[in-house]
């Protein structure tokens, strides 16, 4: 069993996504974290990952390396931070509907990188709708298209939940809000 399959078992044993993994040559391993959205945790209910699931998840991960005889100078767990990446499918049906950033493996059109609302088409494709200065475009493409995509970093102290619901019900976005503050959340995650 590799390395990286100890880790993703024992992080989606404890319910979490894992979000990214990276190892470097002075021996530091950084593992990624994320919530998953309508799971209880023993850590509270926050939306996003809070420092009590990443020393969860860090004690359990040095327990079951150590075990494992897996050699690391360092290990870090984080969360994927607010503009998390987009690496597999089920990102993406996950955030549908959702701003991201784009950079395709060639260019189209002359460019690569693009910003826009991500849904997901019928056919099992993916269409990317922007605003190139003028006029609302679509891209469509595949997975296998795309060199990178990231969440654009939402910082409205609601959360992402909330404005995916806003962004769902029209009417929603011209009501003011009378919500009490103590339970808004700042979207992301913290770092150990």
């Amino acid at each position: 069993m590799t390395w990286q399959t100890t880790v993703e078992r024992t992080v989606t044993g404890l319910g979490y996504d894992l979000v990214e993994l990276e190892r470097s040559a002075r021996g530091l391993l950084r593992v990624f974290i994320d919530r998953l959205p309508g799971r209880a945790y023993p850590t509270g209910e926050s939306e996003s990952v809070t420092v009590d699931d990443c020393e969860l998840v860090t004690r359990q991960l040095q327990y079951v390396l150590e075990v494992d005889n897996v050699a690391y100078e360092r290990l870090e767990v984080s969360s994927p931070g607010l503009d998390r990446p987009l690496k597999r499918a089920a990102d993406y049906e996950r955030f549908a509907g959702l701003e991201v950033d784009l950079t395709l493996k060639l260019p189209f059109q002359g460019r690569k990188k693009y910003r826009g609302t991500l849904l997901a088409r019928a056919d099992g494709g993916w269409r990317l709708v922007f605003n190139d200065g003028k006029v609302d475009q679509a891209l469509d493409f595949t997975l296998e298209e795309v060199r990178e995509a990231r969440l654009v970093p939402v910082v409205d102290f609601k959360g992402r939940r909330n404005r995916k619901a806003e962004a769902a019900t029209p009417a929603a976005a011209g009501e003011g809000t009378a919500a009490s503050t103590a339970d808004e959340t700042v979207d992301g995650g913290h770092k150990e």
